[in-house]
């Protein structure tokens, strides 16, 4: 795996008001709330940061990113990095080479596993546009 490419959690990114900032959907399906750490005019004090509701019309764009690579031959999503490695989510759909890889079953059709970095390939991160 490249060092250029670290991993990243996923999330949302919206763009607003000249502005790219972290993003979540909801609380109404037209609806989209942006995040930011500092004040901007607009947005609301919440726990250590700051916090807007605007209609989803009212961005430019709006993207999911996350960071997917391989494992086993087999396609993963890249949900965390610590000291033991990465914590990946297998995104394959059976279910059986899942479990051959090691994965360990979450939920129901859902896997995990820690792994080396190293063991880990074709790492990217993915922009994928919310419609």
């Amino acid at each position: 795996m490249s060092e250029d490419i670290t991993p990243v959690a996923s999330g949302f990114v919206a763009r607003y008001d000249e502005r790219t900032l972290p993003a979540a959907l909801g609380p109404d399906n037209d609806q989209v709330v942006l995040f930011s750490e500092v004040e901007l005019d607009g947005f609301d004090a919440e726990a250590g940061y700051w916090r807007r509701v605007v209609a989803r019309s009212e961005v430019e764009w709006l993207v999911l990113i996350r960071t997917v690579g391989a494992f086993g031959g087999e396609p993963c999503i890249v949900l965390d990095e610590d000291e033991d490695g990465l914590h990946i989510a297998y995104t394959g759909h059976s279910g059986m080479k899942a479990e051959a890889l090691g994965y360990w079953m979450v939920d129901h059709g859902a896997y995990e596993v820690v792994v080396p970095r190293e063991e880990v390939f074709s790492i990217r991160v993915e922009r994928i546009p919310v419609p």
